[in-house]
């Protein structure tokens, strides 16, 4: 499992109703079931890993968040989770506010854009970097709104939005975020999990 998913399943409790947004091949959702006894739900926008999930026992539905979201009722999970996909919507602000109103907590993961290989790459090859956690060519890529740790402590700020948690993953350390190394962490961290009401 991946490093980041044992920060999110760390900061989950057990015995939870939980929601993975863009669940995947739902490794984190099957992690949680099996060993925090959580009620976990999945929506998953691409059919063959919504048939992975259904393959191993675990509730997922085919839907694009930005549609289906606005169909789950205020509050119905203690936790909903979105992992490294916030960058990829059209409207990443509706898709937040939908989040937050369906949770009673939001975990969200974010690639850090501000990473330094990202900066160096850009200032000296002139050419939009690839990277472990940015796999993709300028053309091919899901993301659509490029953003780093302080954008979106930024943005939460704005929105009054409250950060509860903020860690970050570089070479699979983790570390906190806090408001005297955010400018550090902002440059020196390739992932931020951010866990917010």
């Amino acid at each position: 499992m991946k490093k980041e998913f044992k920060v999110i399943s760390n900061i989950i409790e057990n015995n939870k109703r939980v929601l993975d947004v863009g669940c995947g091949d739902g490794t984190l959702m099957e992690y949680l079931k099996k060993n925090q006894k959580n009620d976990v739900r999945g929506l998953e926008p691409k059919k063959d890993l919504v048939q992975k999930c259904i393959s191993k026992g675990l509730s997922v539905i085919e839907g694009d968040a930005e549609k289906e979201l606005i169909q789950f009722p205020k509050k119905s999970f203690d936790y909903v989770v979105l992992s490294q996909t916030l960058q990829a919507f059209l409207n990443p602000e509706e898709v937040l506010n939908q989040l937050l109103r369906i949770g009673k907590q939001t975990i969200v993961s974010i690639p850090n854009f501000g990473y330094w290989k990202i900066r160096l790459h850009l200032l000296f090859k002139g050419t939009m970097p690839i990277t472990k956690n940015i796999p993709y060519e300028w053309y091919n890529t899901p993301n659509l709104h490029m953003c780093t740790i302080q954008d979106f402590v930024d943005f939460c700020n704005r929105q009054n939005i409250k950060i509860d948690k903020s860690m970050c993953l570089t070479n699979e350390k983790i570390s906190e975020i806090t408001n005297k190394n955010i400018k550090y962490k902002n440059i020196y961290s390739q992932l931020g999990i951010f866990l917010i009401q």
